[in-house]
């Protein structure tokens, strides 16, 4: 019987839901039934490491009783009103979520996800300065709506040029380096150098916002190198642009901070949020604003708005959660279990397996980068990708891939066990990959 139940999510995924990202034709997903922690399993029962924490978001882990509780007494409560209310769990909501961001943030605009945080920001960037340009990188992605896809740097910004006023420019990434560096420091100099051209050449009073993911995630968690997200505020400082850093997923224990930037003496104007913050118990994201630009619409209206802005049941949510990760000490172990049992893993595999070109990150935010040669760094193929994937999902471990990397984003409960677990699940399927490579 429960084969019969995998069997028919199957047959009515693949003949009713249109997925993400995807040509449809050819899709063959796992079935995920339930979960517990960084454990997921289909209906027969056969369990898998969750080691992608599904999109990078459950950061709490799969079913917390404190987050499943919350949302149920709510829901009893009261399960929905509009924004136009004042409503306690939506209040208290913003104050925790303002609890643990730096001194000198004022108010909380809750939107529906990360992609319409995006678009928030920008409008209140370009609202508070007069201008209209965004700068951001290649090396990006910001959801998929208009402003926040025009705004993302790779591939999926192209069938969707459909918002005005964007430039990219290209962010550090040392180990293909646009600027011929050899070294962190000379990576970082060069690039707020090419930064800085960027901003002179597109004209500084034209430029509403500067807009960076703290740790870019999905363009393949490049860590910022010593100095440059602190140079990128003196810039935008410099040249009266708004710094808005986007944190919808590396924010909320991701890194081993609750807040991204706060491992990169930096302070931004406006941080976008969404993921973590609940773990996507239910959707919902936002923007976390600062004194200054919350005072630009005390006496003008702000034109925007969403339906479902604040929603109790998301509210309530991230009340239980971030109660249970500050009780918990769950930001506490995502850092140590990634400077204690990811880094050294993943550095042990590295010296083990010659496909892997590089591993870094932190916290519980982690990637190795594939190459078919170390000493060329020639990205290995989709193929070698997929085989990847396949092998990993039959010894029990669901990963999370991007072009020619595999990431290692567990959630951050995970144990040292369970760490071990999949690392051991790693060595058994490169070894397999790399045979059939050769």
């Amino acid at each position: 019987m429960t084969e019969d139940l995998d069997a028919l999510a199957v047959q009515l995924d693949r003949e009713h839901v249109f997925h993400s990202w995807s040509a449809q034709a050819h899709l063959n997903l796992p079935v995920i039934a339930g979960g517990s922690g960084t454990v997921v399993w289909d209906h027969a029962g056969n369990r898998m490491l969750d080691f992608s924490s599904q999109m990078v978001n459950i950061n709490i882990g799969h079913q917390h009783p404190a987050v499943i509780a919350g949302i149920q007494a709510q829901a009893a409560e009261l399960a929905t009103i509009g924004p136009p209310t004042s409503n306690l769990a939506r209040g208290r909501a913003a104050q925790r979520i303002l609890s643990k961001a730096p001194e000198g943030f004022r108010k909380v605009f809750f939107t529906n996800g990360g992609a319409d945080a995006i678009e928030n920001a920008i409008r209140m960037a370009r609202l508070h300065t007069g201008r209209d340009t965004v700068l951001s990188t290649y090396r990006s992605y910001h959801g998929n709506t208009g402003a926040a896809i025009v705004a993302t740097g790779d591939w999926r910004r192209m069938p969707n040029q459909y918002a005005r006023g964007h430039v990219h420019f290209f962010g550090p990434y040392l180990y293909r380096s646009e600027f011929w560096a050899a070294t962190p420091e000379e990576e970082s100099e060069r690039a707020l150098h090419h930064l800085e051209r960027v901003i002179q050449a597109e004209g500084p009073g034209t430029i509403a916002a500067l807009l960076l993911e703290s740790v870019p995630g999905t363009a393949g968690i490049l860590l910022p190198p010593p100095g440059y997200l602190a140079g990128v505020r003196a810039l935008a400082d410099k040249y009266g642009i708004v710094l808005i850093l986007d944190e919808v997923m590396a924010g909320f224990g991701r890194t081993g901070y609750w807040f991204a930037f706060q491992g990169y003496d930096v302070v931004p104007d406006l941080i976008t949020f969404a993921k973590g913050v609940n773990s996507g118990y239910v959707p919902v994201g936002g923007v976390i604003i600062s004194a200054d630009i919350a005072a630009t619409f005390d006496e003008r209206v702000f034109p925007g708005g969403l339906t479902y802005s604040g929603h109790p049941l998301a509210a309530a949510s991230i009340v239980a959660s971030i109660d249970a990760m500050t009780d918990e000490g769950i930001v506490e172990n995502a850092a140590r279990v990634g400077a204690e049992a990811i880094g050294p893993g993943l550095r042990e595999l590295a010296e083990k397996h010659p496909l892997i070109g590089e591993v870094r990150g932190e916290g519980v935010f982690w990637a190795m980068e594939l190459v078919a040669d170390r000493d060329t760094r020639e990205p290995v193929g989709a193929d070698v990708i997929a085989r990847l994937k396949r092998d990993l999902i039959s010894r029990g471990l669901l990963p999370f891939t991007a072009e020619n990397r595999i990431h290692v984003v567990p959630p951050c409960v995970v144990t040292d066990a369970e760490v071990a677990q999949a690392m051991a699940i790693y060595d058994e399927a490169l070894t397999a990959v790399e045979s059939g490579v050769r």
